[in-house]
């Protein structure tokens, strides 16, 4: 597998917000985009979200048998409708992510998703970073480089993630390679969506604040936000990473109020971690890009135009599909483990130096072939 030779990767994402698998192709060579192709969603029943969301916070030594069971069905059933795949990636379930302490969990099973799919399949991608002293995420910076590229980007340029968790790139295509010093800055900004989903479930039966209504008709509590900004995550030097939960105070601290204002103090709350993060970049960039679901609330969206005082735009302004530019970036990221590129750096997770990682799966009858 050569440079300047693309490959049709398929690409697979089930994000911290848990509602379900983005699929989605893209054709590269692990260095440059060359296009993209099909997509698909299978979303998770309201039961596999009930399983999925019981084990959050369990490691491996944990039974979580049943939740990777739930996602390696999903997965196999999106994936097996994509024909002339190369090269498949699948990221498995984020359930745990301590990288100081016992590690990250991704679970799931790439060999059981090989053995049913008629493609290699690239998986375990955070293993080796986080054994080599990286945090395993984010991982997407690798292919925010080359989408950089990709739109024209002259001057530095932000791409901000609003999942379940936020995370932040910031980008410089003036340089040559994304494991150039300099090249890339990325970490997680705090909570995104997931303490304003795990909100709205409890209060209204629904999954998410839809356009931001919600929160538009409420009133941020101020002590609530300022327990918030108090937290010493937000004074750690870039990179740096976050489980889904480390903010689950939240909930308590809003548990007081109004159902409006909860939902608004919550939603502030992600605004100002972004607020944050922009301050710890290298210099400011042009424009701030945003993919993801949080870019559909129109709340959080103003919230985000007014106080970084810089253009903010969904990705979509350029071109771009927020929807499934994640399950697009391991897509990349399983053709460059493939090529044996390193698929994070200092500058995206704080690893002593340009890393590998990822593991590669292929099927019995393939192999016998």
């Amino acid at each position: 597998m050569l440079e300047g030779i693309a490959v049709t990767a398929l690409g697979t994402m089930s994000g911290t917000s848990l509602d379900g698998v983005d699929a989605a192709v893209v054709e590269t060579d692990g260095v440059r985009i060359f296009g993209f192709g099909p997509v698909a969603y299978r979303a998770y029943t309201a039961d596999e979200q009930d399983v999925l969301r019981a084990a959050l916070g369990r490691w491996q030594d944990d039974d979580t048998a049943a939740a990777a069971r739930i996602v390696e069905d999903a997965h196999i059933a999106v994936m097996a409708g994509f024909r002339d795949i190369a090269v498949a990636a699948f990221h498995g379930q984020t359930l745990a992510h301590d990288p100081r302490g016992r590690g990250t969990h991704q679970c799931g099973d790439g060999d059981r998703l090989a053995a049913a799919l008629d493609y290699p399949v690239v998986w375990d991608f955070r293993s080796a970073d986080v054994a080599a002293g990286g945090q395993g995420a984010p991982l997407a910076p690798f292919y925010h480089f080359a989408l950089a590229k990709w739109i024209g980007a002259r001057a530095p340029v932000a791409f901000l993630n609003l999942g379940g968790v936020g995370n932040l790139t910031w980008v410089d295509p003036a340089c040559a390679d994304p494991a150039d010093p300099g090249a890339l800055l990325a970490f997680d900004t705090g909570p995104a969506n997931a303490p304003i989903n795990d909100a709205m479930r409890a209060r209204f039966g629904r999954g998410y604040d839809d356009n931001g209504q919600v929160a538009a008709a409420g009133v941020p509590d101020m002590q609530a936000l300022a327990a918030f900004c108090a937290d010493p995550y937000f004074a750690l030097p870039p990179p740096k990473s976050l489980d889904r939960d480390h903010f689950r105070a939240l909930g308590p601290a809003t548990a007081h109020l109004g159902d409006a204002d909860a939902i608004a103090t919550l939603t502030h709350a992600v605004v100002w971690s972004v607020a944050s993060a922009m301050a710890q970049c290298p210099r400011p960039p042009a424009r701030l890009l945003v993919t993801g679901g949080g870019r559909r609330n129109a709340t959080l969206m103003a919230g985000l135009g007014a106080i970084c005082g810089l253009p903010v735009d969904p990705v979509e302004a350029v071109g771009l599909d927020g929807d499934m530019l994640e399950a697009q970036a391991f897509g990349y990221l399983a053709v460059r483990v493939l090529r044996g590129l390193p698929i994070s750096a200092p500058g995206t997770t704080g690893v002593p130096m340009p890393a590998r990682g990822g593991r590669v799966s292929v099927s019995r009858e393939r192999t016998r072939a």
